[in-house]
């Protein structure tokens, strides 16, 4: 197909975001708190190039109104790839349900639940498609 880059499709850029889990698990390991995974991975994908936004504020809808509060997505990757970072023994069915909602919400196809606390960071990838 003419004009069609790989690097943009929402496959090849999770698995970029992966692949810069993947290298933060390896470097920091399991056990330490959120907030430090958050700003590993936030070195991690400047350093490869990926644009993406820590913290990002989604409105809340409520019945046509928008109310005062706002969800906050841990890292919005090209304005397309919804990213949910945890560290936790266990992720539970509302984790799942708390990205569905971002993906829902903010009219997003695709996102990925990482939580770093675990030993093999593969155990710890859940993907997600809207």
């Amino acid at each position: 197909m003419p004009g069609f880059d790989l690097k943009t499709t929402p496959d090849a850029l999770s698995e970029r975001v992966i692949g810069a889990a993947i290298e933060v698990h390896r470097t920091l390991g399991p056990g330490l708190l959120e907030s430090l995974y958050q700003g590993a991975m936030g070195q991690e994908l400047l350093v490869r190039g990926i644009a993406f936004t820590s913290e990002a504020r989604l409105p809340v809808l409520y019945k046509g109104s928008v109310l005062d509060g706002f969800m906050r997505i841990d890292l919005l990757v090209e304005d397309q790839l919804v990213v949910e970072l945890k560290a936790l023994e266990a992720v539970l069915p509302v984790h799942c349900a708390q990205v569905l909602t971002y993906l829902k919400a903010g009219g997003f196809g695709h996102g990925l639940l990482i939580n770093f606390n675990v030993t093999l960071l593969a155990r710890g990838i859940r993907r997600f498609v809207c």
